[in-house]
């Protein structure tokens, strides 16, 4: 069992002022770094303004998903122009020199 506790320790706990007590801090710690940090956003979300949507936004969007389109098929290509392609055409394999 845990020691007994005696008067003169309990006097201790009772007699300190409420700052003194670790425990509290720990309690109020926790959502005291959330307000900081929370007015630290706000403060950066006001600061910065954002970035704004150019005028021609829907164009891009189309050549970006033109990109990407041909950057899909680009296996296909690389297959079709490698079976199309004659043998003597085809450069020889290069060996890299042992170390």
């Amino acid at each position: 069992m845990n020691a007994a506790v005696t008067d003169s320790s309990m006097d201790a706990l009772v007699d300190k002022p409420w700052w003194r007590h670790p425990l509290l801090w720990m309690v109020i710690g926790g959502p005291l770094a959330v307000m900081v940090a929370s007015c630290v956003t706000f403060w950066l979300a006001w600061r910065s303004p954002d970035a704004l949507v150019s005028e021609d936004y829907y164009r891009e969007g189309v050549e970006i998903n033109r990109t990407l389109a041909a950057k899909r098929l680009m296996p296909a290509l690389a297959g079709r122009n490698h079976a199309t392609t004659p043998a003597e055409d085809v450069p020889p394999p290069v060996r890299k020199a042992a170390p």
